[in-house]
């Protein structure tokens, strides 16, 4: 039997958050299997497809019941899903002629899905709050540096001045064209799965998309028709995710050049214990950027994974869909770690003016910056907007 004790964490713990950890821990897989247990009851109770007494002896077992992680996850994985050996715990649990009434007219995967959406609504939310830190302090960074000359590199190599932040505007303007993106691909496609053994909602008396609704309701999740075997919103999000990792790890790039010794022009804010060596006590190592770009590196493999699983077969696939739990976690985890890291960045970047100007003269290529400043507006106004 697994140990209980046993954790991922020194592998997880340095990529993303805690709060991101939380997310997709055990605990709170369980506990989103047995609320949809618990709504589709209830659901089904105020449909007359169940008694309401029976409803509130499955809401009830669903609200005390005590599974070890450990225990559940052994049988999981003899079972090949989670819904099964919960499901027959929740029935024990309940007993009697009611225990026929739990899971009724559901599916493994209805339960697998709607968990990884709820999972996937609650990490969005904690994503998209410290990507809209890192563009609120990168926009007034933009604004404070839109007449700043600096040398504009292109391919490695010094090229024509532009204002510093100009640059920095460009970082914004991405992670914001990336949080809006995968906050629209959250909201239209993190949805309730209900549709039953073979996506026909089978064994709710005609009353599926009643249930249906008011379980999305209970839940907070959007509701629409079954979608087993279209896995084009788990896509999306997925991609949608990668894409603000690769935004992040634009920053992260950007950053990190600007932090050699021999450029000087910027550096991530001073933190005790961080960016140390452990063999040379002079560095100063980027490390948030270094969290940020090993996710860039990452999640392009992770998005063509989800990408890779669209064609499933028929009403419900083997090994597509069970494929993109782990996968979608990781993308979260991924994304919630460079986000933090980033936006901490933003908030305390330092910036060296001097050596941006030393730099500059040296060059020899003047202090024409062209149309920069108005860009930087433009720009500022649009995110702000």
């Amino acid at each position: 039997m697994t140990d209980s004790r046993m954790t991922d964490l020194l592998r997880t713990r340095p990529v993303t958050t805690p709060a991101m950890l939380a997310v997709f821990s055990d605990r709170a897989t369980i506990a989103h299997a047995l609320a949809f247990e618990s709504a589709l009851a209830r659901a089904q109770a105020g449909t007359g497809v169940i008694p309401p007494n029976v409803a509130q002896a499955i809401a009830d077992a669903c609200a005390t019941l005590n599974i070890d992680p450990a225990e559940l996850a052994d049988e999981a994985a003899l079972a090949g899903t989670l819904a099964i050996p919960l499901v027959a715990r929740l029935r024990a649990a309940v007993g009697g002629e009611a225990a026929a009434a739990v899971h009724k007219g559901a599916t493994s995967q209805d339960v697998a899905d709607t968990v990884l959406m709820l999972q996937a609504r609650a990490a969005a939310d904690l994503v998209l709050a410290d990507l809209a830190r890192a563009t609120v302090a990168l926009a007034d960074l933009a604004a404070q540096h839109a007449e700043t000359p600096a040398i504009g590199r292109t391919l490695l190599q010094d090229a024509l001045p532009v204002a510093f932040g100009l640059r920095i505007a460009h970082w914004m303007a991405g992670i914001e064209d990336a949080a809006t993106r995968l906050r629209r691909d959250v909201a239209d496609h993190a949805l309730l799965q209900l549709g039953g053994a073979a996506g026909s909602r089978a064994g709710l008396n005609g009353t599926g998309e009643a249930v249906a609704a008011h379980m999305a309701h209970m839940l907070g999740l959007g509701t629409g028709a079954p979608w087993h075997a279209r896995r084009i919103g788990v896509a999306a999000i997925g991609t949608s995710l990668a894409m603000a990792i690769g935004a992040l790890g634009k920053m992260a790039r950007d950053v990190a050049l600007l932090s050699q010794n021999a450029v000087g022009e910027a550096r991530e804010p001073a933190v005790a214990g961080r960016g140390g060596s452990s063999a040379m006590a002079h560095k100063r190592n980027p490390t948030g950027c270094q969290v940020a770009l090993s996710a860039a590196t990452r999640a392009p493999g992770l998005a063509a994974s989800l990408l890779g699983g669209l064609p499933q077969e028929e009403e419900r696939g083997l090994g597509g869909w069970q494929a993109e739990t782990p996968v979608l976690a990781d993308l979260f985890l991924l994304a919630a770690g460079s986000a933090a890291a980033m936006a901490d960045i933003a908030e305390g970047l330092e910036i060296d003016a001097p050596a941006i100007a030393r730099n500059l003269a040296a060059a020899g290529i003047g202090t024409d910056i062209g149309d920069s400043a108005a860009i930087v507006r433009a720009l500022i106004t649009r995110q702000q907007g």
